[in-house]
């Protein structure tokens, strides 16, 4: 069960980031002035721009794009489970939308209580989603997921990290190819040839 278990502490790592941005988006609205009833617009659209970035985080994790699916195909025990986490993300969807619509036009003040409110209640889901995957999940995974599954979940992580990786890399690696020693242009290369299409190999692993 080693694969099994080099899994699900990469998921951990996830669980830890995504329990961090929350907390740190916690302790920026209890650091709020509180001797007023209303926001300046301009801080509450900071604020829900980190929200929305911390529910996407949740919601892209690994977790998410590769355990789920091979649970599913694993055990129907999981259904109910996964049926509660999907409603937990759907709160925490709708207490964003009403932290969305409080800040409204960038001229006018943001009720406090309502908006303070709904991204406390929207991080309340989330954290309460992470806690049922850790306490419920993981173990229900453990012990429902088979070994070949579990080492096509890793080598599809390792996959997804690799990709990603050369990702963010694409831009220096267009630039050194695109340009001389000096910064100057590289003539007669076409950056729509297929080879700045390349996929790592590791892409390759069966899903």
């Amino acid at each position: 069960m080693l694969t099994s278990t080099y899994t699900l502490v990469a998921l951990s790592v996830e669980q830890t980031t995504v329990r961090a941005a929350l907390q740190s988006l916690l302790d920026e609205l209890r650091a709020l002035p509180d001797d007023f009833s209303t926001l300046a617009a301009g801080r509450a659209a900071q604020l829900c721009t980190a929200l929305r970035q911390a529910y996407d985080n949740c919601h892209w994790r690994k977790l998410d794009k590769f355990l789920v699916p091979a649970l599913r195909r694993s055990t129907a025990a999981a259904d109910g489970l996964l049926a509660e986490l999907e409603r937990l993300s759907s709160q925490a969807a709708a207490a964003m939308e009403v932290a969305d619509a409080c800040v409204g036009a960038a001229d006018r003040p943001v009720p406090r209580d309502v908006f303070c409110g709904a991204i406390e209640g929207c991080v309340a889901a989330l954290r309460r989603r992470l806690e049922r995957e850790e306490n419920e999940l993981f173990p229900l995974a453990r012990g429902a997921v088979g070994g070949d599954a579990w080492f096509a979940i890793a080598n599809q992580m390792l996959a997804h990290d690799a990709y990603a990786q050369e990702r963010r890399a694409a831009p220096r690696h267009l630039h050194h190819e695109l340009t001389g020693p000096a910064g100057h242009p590289v003539q007669g290369r076409d950056p729509l040839q297929p080879e700045f299409g390349r996929r790592h190999a590791r892409l390759t692993v069966a899903h």
